[in-house]
């Protein structure tokens, strides 16, 4: 069997990668002519790092991110809701890893590369479309670079892992509706600084109408004197939103008075804001669920087949989930249509949630619960405003929906 991936994204070299240790052949084709390292931090949930580690990339993993060891929540006057211990700390077999994107997408092509060969991964190979027959998928192909018309590829399946702009994704629904705004803009940035709390902390604070901060540590000592790079995103309820893009350059005027205040005595918010060099600036956009994802021999992955809310750190977790799901049936059923199928019976409808439940309910919805119930003011008591435990059961809600308990995965080894 010889599957084309098209794109070289997170869910697609976790794809070739598995696909590799089962035995099948697969070649990867990327759009852009130079992979740079972009981005900034991500975090890996448990359900998706016992894959990577089941390819033989934890010790990589390990040394090139932060092994978080606690979610923690505050209000936005910086009084402490609720935390709890994550991966390993909290009884999974797995970790969680808070790293730069630019890192993880190394790691992930590195082992491509050297696993599949140099020439596994091909640049510059914009895909415009995608024809089949009974036996066979035909790829159509032009240069990122200047348009020029490539040869067509010829494959048994066909992998769209092309992104949220996916051109497969729009060629089989030419009249989806346009991404659905959730009222809410994110700006993002890293800065240098000391650690916070545990060293190890992901913390979500405040909510949205007054501003909404995540902040978590992605590099230990990357100055050689103890200091962090911390990832930071600041989310505020906007009227407008700019068409999505990854990479757009953002302005720190426009978000940062809503944390003039923030100095609280675990971190000073706007001074870490402000020893960013950059900002990138992302509207907190999801599409509507599709009825479908395969057509044949041809099927979506990962954002092209769910772009979802970015909440909840799930949208790379749910990728890897897809890419492993996929390979296992490809290899498992031997027939490309049997298993595409089958993939999509068992993987769309569990995506489908996640992207329904990060609009409602994700876990950021503890500090809202306890917004809406101290109407905005500083508590004296926690425990007076909600209890430990109901906020550890909206936790383990969204686990739940996510795939991520420590039962489910538990059982899954079993």
């Amino acid at each position: 069997m010889d599957v084309a991936v098209v794109g070289a994204g997170i869910g697609g070299l976790v794809l070739a990668l598995d696909l590799h240790r089962l035995g099948v052949h697969c070649r990867v084709y990327e759009a852009v002519p130079e992979i740079k390292p972009l981005g900034v931090g991500i975090n890996i949930l448990p359900h998706a790092s016992a894959v990577l580690s089941e390819l033989s990339l934890e010790d990589e993993l390990t040394a090139a991110a932060v092994t978080t060891a606690e979610s923690v929540f505050f209000n936005r006057f910086g009084q402490l809701i609720f935390r709890e211990p994550t991966g390993r700390y909290a009884g999974y077999r797995a970790p969680q890893y808070s790293i730069h994107r630019g890192r993880l997408h190394a790691v992930l092509l590195g082992a491509v590369r050297e696993r599949l060969g140099p020439d596994a991964v091909l640049l510059d190979h914009r895909c415009t479309g995608v024809t089949q027959d009974e036996d066979t998928a035909h790829l159509s192909f032009r240069t990122s670079s200047d348009d020029t018309a490539l040869p067509g590829v010829r494959a048994d399946v066909v992998i769209a892992c092309d992104g949220v702009h996916s051109a497969i994704r729009r060629q089989f629904h030419p009249g989806e509706s346009e991404p659905r705004y959730s009222g809410v803009n994110m700006w993002r940035g890293v800065a240098v600084g000391r650690p916070f709390l545990s060293g190890a902390s992901m913390v979500r604070a405040g909510w949205l109408d007054r501003g909404k901060l995540v902040v978590y540590p992605i590099i230990d000592d990357v100055d050689g004197k103890g200091g962090q790079l911390l990832n930071w995103v600041a989310e505020i309820e906007t009227p407008h939103h700019v068409a999505r893009d990854w990479n757009r350059r953002g302005d720190l005027n426009d978000f940062i008075g809503a944390f003039a205040d923030w100095h609280f005595d675990w971190l000073d918010v706007p001074a870490l804001m402000r020893a960013s060099e950059s900002v990138l600036e992302y509207p907190m956009v999801d599409q509507e669920p599709l009825d479908r994802w395969t057509f044949g021999r041809v099927t979506l992955l990962g954002d092209a087949a769910h772009p979802m809310v970015p909440r909840g750190s799930n949208g790379a977790g749910q990728a890897i989930l897809d890419a492993t799901d996929l390979a296992g049936r490809l290899v498992s059923l031997g027939d490309p249509v049997r298993a595409l199928a089958a993939y999509e019976s068992t993987r769309r409808p569990a995506t489908a949630e996640v992207v329904r439940t990060n609009r409602r309910t994700p876990p950021d919805v503890i500090i809202r619960e306890v917004r809406d119930r101290t109407g905005d003011r500083p508590f004296a008591r926690i425990e007076d405003v909600i209890s430990q435990a109901e906020l550890a059961e909206i936790s383990r809600r969204y686990k739940d929906v996510s795939g991520q308990s420590v039962a489910a995965l538990r059982a899954d080894e079993t």
